[in-house]
């Protein structure tokens, strides 16, 4: 049990690190992007053709009944780095544990980017990501004009709670 406490602190520390890291860390999310397509080449297809995308190149989570999360990456249109981009997220249910993971939302269409930047967006309980292995992008599909991949990074969480994700884009040259 003192080792799973430890573990969550460490990881409430790590992501208090991450959300107030270096502004424009886009060489981070780079090498995210890089990762995400060796893991699975077929995920390519999504940077390709979607209108853009959000990276989180590292999410700390842990919890005990209750947890949360919070991470801090670039939002992407059209392939160019736009903006930073931050995630909270509270969630309630049986936790116990913490981790760390990188990830990736895709957006379908101009729409649903432009909803994602122009104000705090988020995420609401049921919408799932899609944990990425070899070949698992061939069959994921856009729900709602979003897609999330995640791909674990360390750490071991036994979950079976709710919460939503809650973004925050500040595009670059903007006042926070």
């Amino acid at each position: 049990m003192k080792n799973i406490i430890r573990l969550i602190i460490i990881l409430a520390v790590s992501s208090y690190t991450t959300l107030y890291a270096q502004k424009y860390d886009v060489e981070e999310s780079n090498k995210t992007i890089s990762d995400f397509k060796k893991e699975d080449p077929g995920i390519d297809k999504f940077f390709s053709n979607s209108y853009g995308y959000a990276v989180l190149y590292s999410v700390g989570k842990g919890g005990i009944g209750v947890g949360g999360a919070s991470g801090k990456g670039t939002v992407y249109e059209k392939g160019t780095p736009k903006g930073d981009v931050r995630m909270t997220q509270v969630t309630v249910g049986l936790q116990l544990g913490g981790q760390k993971y990188a990830e990736i939302v895709f957006f379908e269409d101009k729409e649903h980017y432009d909803r994602f930047v122009s104000k705090d967006f988020e995420f609401a309980a049921q919408t799932s990501a899609v944990a990425l292995s070899s070949g698992v992008s061939a069959d994921a599909k856009y729900r709602d004009g979003v897609l999330v991949f995640t791909m674990a990074i360390g750490g071991l969480m036994y979950e079976a709670s709710a919460g939503g994700q809650k973004f925050k884009v500040t595009l670059f040259g903007e006042e926070e």
